[in-house]
């Protein structure tokens, strides 16, 4: 946290003006390639603050995928999506849960 304050700068209007006028006003976009990019393979770049009633809900080890089609009510997507980045993978959490759940209840 203490280097992304070091990196902030702050300038005024005028200030502005000239760095456009001069053609400084852009992007640093080496500097941006060269920034971290979130890896899907790590659950935590995907998944927000968690409630703490799913604080103990393990999440499934990163495995392959299948693509589907999943027809969900309305309501219940739009609360899922509201909880930010990684909903998919908290709902995929939630029906992996209820599975394991179900699975050791039939053996």
């Amino acid at each position: 946290m203490a280097t992304k304050r070091k990196r902030i700068v702050r300038y005024t209007a005028e200030q502005l003006e000239v760095k456009r006028a001069s053609g400084k006003a852009g992007s640093d976009w080496r500097r941006a390639a060269k920034a971290r990019v979130p890896s899907s393979r790590d659950p935590d770049d995907a998944i927000g603050p968690v409630d703490i009633k799913w604080a103990t809900t393990e999440l499934p080890l990163p495995s392959r995928k299948s693509h589907t089609t999943l027809r969900l009510d309305a309501d219940l997507l739009d609360w899922f999506r509201a909880q930010g980045r990684g909903y998919q993978t908290r709902i995929n959490a939630v029906l992996r849960s209820y599975y394991e759940q179900r699975s050791r209840s039939t053996r």
